[in-house]
Formats: C-alpha cells, structure tokens, sequence
C-alpha cells in the first residue's frame, strides 16, 4: 500500500512541474493577459487542463503498451508544432500592443504619408470567453513536452497493475489542474491590481515577445 501513496505523491508532484513548463507559461500567459479577473482566468485554465490531460491521456496509454520505445522518435515531432504555436501567440499578442499606423500630410500640394508604430488603441483587459483557445493549446501541450510523463512511466515498472498506473495519472493531472490554477490565479490578481491600459499593452507586449522568441529558440534549439 505504501508504494502505491508514494507512486501517487510522485505523480501528483510530477504533475504539479509540467504544469510550469516554460512553454506551458508563456502560451497560456498570452491568453490570461486579457482576463479581467481571478475567476475567470481559473476557469479558462482549467480549459487549458482539460485539453492537456485528454492528449496526455493518449500519449501515457502509447508510452504504457511500448514502454516507451518509441518515445524518442514519435513525441519530438510535436516539438516544432508547440513552436510555431508560440510564435503564432506571440504575433496575436504583439498586435495588441502596436499597429502600424499612416498620416497623410500635404505639403506645397503634394501629399504623402508617413507610417509608424502607435500603441494599439484596445479597451482595458475584459472576461472574453477564451476557453476553445486554451483548450486548443491544451491539447497541443499534451502531445508534446511530456519528460514527467517519462518519468512516471519509469516509475510505474515498479507498480505493475493497471489501476496503479491509471492512479498514477490521475494524480498527475491533478497536479497540472493545481499548478495551473495558482499560476492563472496570481497572474491575473497582478494584473487586476494594476489594471490599465498602459499595463495592458505592457503586458502584452513582454507576454508576445517572449513568445515569439522562446518559439524560435525551439525550432533551432
């Protein structure tokens, strides 16, 4: 019995770190930077888990009936999709913070124009009903960046009955539920507190930037 407990604490931990992966952070905080409120950003995370959990469910049932053969080989490739999906985020929220912009002047009876960057002229952060997107990146997530999953694949040699194996990942996923919920938590709380819209495309600015370079940094890493 007392195996059982400690594989479970382990999952339950394991869970707990995958859910602040890096990529994980930053995709998700793109999304919670336009959430007005602590709980609606708990419930739009939760969307975020829930697409995680039901494509880790899929790749710990792989890694279970192969024993993680070919996880070297079939895991790595939703690496350059989890990437791309940075980069995309990173536009998404650096088109919030600027957008080019033209005057046009006349001078002596010509004219012309001048394009620059202006800060994007967006409302305060607001509740939007981004749950479809966060379940997207969810399930994204879940196929890829799953070293914990491989870890507790490891362990479960040890506990070899199927119910061990499927408390395992139970615990596991409430770990990820946990970490994301007090991550999304305190994000928005920060952000509420000084909710404004110089602090909005602050934010999203440093949220797109770090998106769009931490992606890159995937693909050629």
């Amino acid at each position: 019995m007392g195996e059982y407990i400690s594989f479970a604490f382990l999952a339950l931990l394991l869970g707990f770190k995958h859910s602040y992966d890096a990529d994980h952070i930053i995709a998700v905080s793109n999304i919670l930077r336009k959430v007005g409120s602590v709980k609606s950003a708990v419930k739009i995370s939760m969307s975020w888990a829930a697409g995680h959990l039901l494509t880790a469910a899929l790749i710990t049932a792989i890694l279970y009936s192969f024993k993680g053969t070919i996880a070297g080989n079939f895991l790595g490739k939703f690496e350059i999709a989890v990437a791309l999906m940075l980069i995309f985020l990173g536009i998404y929220s650096l088109k919030d913070a600027f957008f080019l912009h033209s005057h046009r002047h006349r001078h002596g009876g010509i004219v012309h124009s001048h394009p620059h960057i202006h800060p994007a002229n967006n409302n305060l952060p607001h509740d939007v009903h981004e749950h479809k997107h966060m379940l997207g990146i969810g399930i994204m997530h879940g196929l890829a960046s799953n070293d914990e999953l491989l870890i507790l694949m490891t362990a479960s040699l040890g506990v070899t009955s199927i119910g061990a194996a499927i408390l395992g990942f139970g615990a596991f996923g409430i770990g990820v539920v946990i970490g994301m919920a007090m991550f999304s938590s305190v994000f928005s709380y920060i952000l509420s507190r000084f909710k404004n819209d110089i602090v909005f495309r602050l934010v999203s600015f440093a949220a797109g930037g770090i998106s769009v370079t931490y992606g890159i940094f995937m693909l050629y890493a």
